[in-house]
C-alpha cells in the first residue's frame, strides 16, 4: 500500500506541475499543446545537471541545480511557442505539435551525439544519473519521500495565490478572457502572454525531470515521456483550469498510472488476471471517458488560441 501511495504521489506531482504550466499559458490566452516536448527538454536539462554534478555535491545544492537546469531548459524551449504564437500569430496547435516532435527527436540526437563523443562505441540515447538521484530521495521507513513532492505542493499553493490573489495573476487571466479590455486599461497583453508561456515552460520542464526520475536511474530519451504532456492537458481541462481541482484530478490519474508499477505486489490485481499493460493504459482510457462527459460543461478562457489584434474591439 505504501508503494502505491508513493507512486501515486510522484506521478500526481508530474501531472500537477505540467497541468499548472498549461493553466498559466491558457489563462494568458495561448494554447500550449507543446507540453510534451517541453517536458522532454526539461528532463534533458535536469538529467545533464545530474550527470555532470560532482558526486560529493551537497544534497540541497544538487536539488537546486537540477531544478534550475530543468526550469531553464523548459523556459528556453517554450520561447519557440511564444515567438511563433505571439509575435507571428502562428497557429498555436500546429506550433505545439511541431514542438512535441522536435523535442523528442532533438533530445535523442543530442544525447546520442554526446555519448558517441565520449565513447565512439556508445550510440545509445541514455543518460545515467544514479548518484545524483540519491540526493532526491529520503527514506522514511519503507516509504521513499521525493523532494519533488514537496516542491510540487509549494508550487501548487504558490500558483493559487499568484492567480487569484495578486495583480499579476488577475491581469494574466484578463488577457485570456478579454485582451482588448485589458489593453484598454493599460495592460501589455504581449508581455503578459509571454509571461504565461514562460511560466508554462518552467513548470513543464520541471515536470519532465520529475517524470524521468520517478522510478529509474537512467533514461532513454527516444522514449519521450509516454504521453504525459497530453495527459496533463486532460487533467487541466478536467480540473477546470483551477489549481485545486487540477491537483485532485492529478491524484486520480496518478493513482491509475501507479497501479501498473505495483501490479505484481498486489494479489488482488494479479487475481483479476488483467495484464499489467492494461493498467498502463488506464490513465489514457479514463482521460477519454472523463473528457467525453465533461467537455460540454468545461469553460476555457474565452480568448485562448486567438491571436491578439490591437485593432479589434
Amino acid at each position: 500500500m505504501l508503494l502505491l501511495i508513493q507512486y501515486t504521489l510522484i506521478f500526481a506531482s508530474v501531472l500537477i506541475l505540467v497541468a499548472l504550466g498549461g493553466c498559466f499559458s491558457e489563462h494568458s490566452g495561448v494554447i500550449n499543446i507543446g507540453l510534451e516536448g517541453i517536458m522532454v527538454l526539461g528532463a534533458l536539462g535536469g538529467a545533464l545537471a545530474m550527470k555532470f554534478l560532482p558526486s560529493d555535491t551537497n544534497a540541497f545544492v544538487s536539488v537546486v541545480c537540477i531544478v534550475l537546469a530543468s526550469v531553464l531548459a523548459g523556459m528556453i524551449y517554450s520561447l519557440l511557442l511564444a515567438v511563433a504564437a505571439i509575435n507571428f500569430n502562428a497557429d498555436q496547435t500546429l506550433v505545439g505539435t511541431a514542438m512535441n516532435l522536435l523535442g523528442t527527436a532533438g533530445a535523442t540526437v543530442f544525447v546520442k551525439a554526446m555519448n558517441t563523443a565520449a565513447d565512439s562505441s556508445n550510440v545509445s540515447s541514455e543518460i545515467e544519473y544514479v548518484t545524483a538521484k540519491q540526493n532526491l530521495i529520503v527514506n522514511i521507513g519503507s516509504f521513499e519521500f521525493n523532494w519533488f513532492m514537496l516542491i510540487t505542493l509549494v508550487l501548487l499553493v504558490a500558483s493559487w495565490i499568484v492567480l487569484y490573489r495578486t495583480r499579476f495573476g488577475l491581469r494574466l487571466m484578463a488577457c485570456g478572457e478579454h485582451p482588448q479590455a485589458a489593453d484598454s486599461v493599460g495592460i501589455n497583453v504581449y508581455k503578459m502572454r509571454y509571461a504565461g508561456v514562460l511560466i508554462s515552460g518552467a513548470l513543464g520542464g520541471l515536470g519532465g525531470i520529475v517524470y524521468i526520475t520517478a522510478g529509474v536511474s537512467l533514461w532513454k530519451f527516444e522514449n519521450g515521456v509516454a504521453g504525459f504532456g497530453f495527459l496533463a492537458l486532460a487533467v487541466m481541462i478536467f480540473g477546470g483550469w483551477k489549481p485545486v481541482r487540477i491537483a485532485l484530478a492529478a491524484l486520480l490519474f496518478g493513482l491509475f498510472r501507479a497501479l501498473s508499477n505495483v501490479y505484481s505486489g498486489f494479489d488482488i490485481l494479479v487475481a483479476l488476471n488483467i495484464p499489467s499493460t492494461v493498467y498502463n493504459m488506464l490513465p489514457y482510457i479514463i482521460s477519454l471517458i472523463v473528457l467525453a462527459f465533461t467537455s460540454k460543461t468545461s469553460r476555457a478562457p474565452k480568448a485562448e488560441g486567438i491571436p491578439y489584434d490591437k485593432g479589434v474591439r
